[in-house]
């Protein structure tokens, strides 16, 4: 028997914080709608269709989306509202698929090799949509192809609300007229590079030599160059529910600098906030644990927004600590905890970030991506390491 073709399934919500605020309230259908923060420094994070035709794009700053669709309507978003929705929407893939990835809040992946002797892959996929659209009323769209990079941009062509299947084959003309920014890995610095090399559209990219894209891009560039010619070996990662990060540090030394102690309330929540972008998470729920000399352990939790970013998370971590620890006493150990995870990209919670905030902690991720975690820090919390290299015991993950 003939060996199967690989088959992946992309789908994604259209619009989804948008489609969510639209079910709760459906005066909002037909509307320019725009969900971000509400200073002028802030910037999108999402927008109807009815904005997009106006220019207004995801990540864009917000002063200038209300210019170019002054009647858009602005929400704040619920990111609550919006982990719920995508909670239906994973319970039902959940049901009907063994193995799928939940790429992001709004984005699932599905590998359906070896069902076409079976069922007809297309077919199944067009009733699981059905599905989930009836159940959920929510707006969605997929593609079917032999790889993630293909099946993602299929999904881009057959929004908003639509389908869309890349026969067996067809991947490389496919891809060729489009230009290059619909491929995942183009983001708009790359694309700027490629346009200076005279690369529109993705069949220059194809025809082009991946070495010389590899001396303009380094890796990026072969990398971006297998995609573009549908070479994707990327697996579907199985999705499992991560329920909570933490992260605590037991003192050489007994410790009773309540400023010192706070600094360190701060570098622990900076580490943790680190692995929850790292692992594409966010989380809703702040736990502060506090072990003093005698070993009598106190704890405290808050539920918060959904965020990954240190500024944000920080002042909730700051305040359990002021209301939980006894300054008479001398501390052994302290810990963070955060629960309530769910998948999501850092982007996805920007209702009041400005874009050099932004800026700022992707380029300290980097940094530490590249060096090690706690390869750069906050001035608040740098101070804490000059006590000497000697000063915990352990750290427990």
């Amino acid at each position: 028997m003939a060996e199967s073709k690989r088959i992946v399934l992309h789908l994604d919500l259209d619009a989804f914080f948008v489609s969510a605020e639209r079910r709760r309230d459906a005066r909002l259908n037909n509307r320019p709608i725009i969900i971000g923060g509400s200073s002028g420094r802030a910037v999108v994070a999402s927008c109807s269709y009815e904005a997009r035709r106006f220019g207004v794009r995801s990540a864009m700053p917000m002063a200038l989306a209300k210019r170019l669709c002054p009647e858009a309507l602005v929400l704040h978003g619920d990111m609550d509202l919006y982990t719920r929705c995508s909670q239906e929407v994973t319970g039902i893939i959940a049901d009907q698929v063994p193995s799928f990835e939940k790429a992001s809040i709004d984005e699932f992946y599905a590998d359906l090799s070896g069902m076409d002797r079976y069922f007809g892959c297309y077919r199944w996929a067009s009733e699981l949509r059905q599905r989930i659209i009836s159940e959920t009323h929510l707006p969605l769209s997929f593609g079917l192809a032999n790889c993630k990079t293909v099946s993602k941009v299929a999904t881009g062509e057959a929004k908003p609300n639509g389908q869309h299947q890349v026969p067996q084959g067809a991947e490389r003309p496919f891809l060729a007229p489009l230009p290059v920014e619909r491929l995942p890995m183009a983001g708009p610095k790359t694309v700027q590079l490629l346009r200076q090399l005279g690369v529109v559209r993705i069949a220059t990219l194809q025809e082009t030599s991946p070495d010389l894209l590899a001396q303009v891009l380094g890796n990026h560039g072969r990398s971006l160059w297998e995609k573009a010619n549908a070479q994707d070996l990327s697996p579907v990662m199985p999705y499992r529910e991560q329920k909570s990060l933490s992260t605590e540090l037991t003192f050489e030394h007994d410790q009773t600098d309540p400023l010192w102690l706070k600094r360190m309330v701060i570098a622990l929540t900076e580490k943790l906030a680190f692995r929850l972008r790292k692992r594409r998470r966010l989380t809703a729920s702040i736990g502060l644990r506090i072990r003093y000399a005698d070993f009598d352990t106190r704890s405290m939790q808050q539920k918060i927004p959904y965020s990954a970013f240190d500024h944000q998370l920080i002042p909730h971590t700051t305040a359990l600590f002021s209301r939980l620890y006894d300054r008479r006493l001398r501390v052994r150990l302290i810990g963070i905890r955060f629960a309530d995870l769910i998948y999501g990209a850092p982007q996805l919670h920007l209702f009041e970030d400005t874009q050099s905030k932004i800026r700022l902690i992707q380029a300290m991720d980097s940094v530490n991506q590249r060096f090690g975690e706690g390869s750069v820090l906050r001035a608040s919390s740098v101070d804490m390491g000059r006590k000497g290299p000697n000063l915990f015991l352990h750290e427990d993950a």
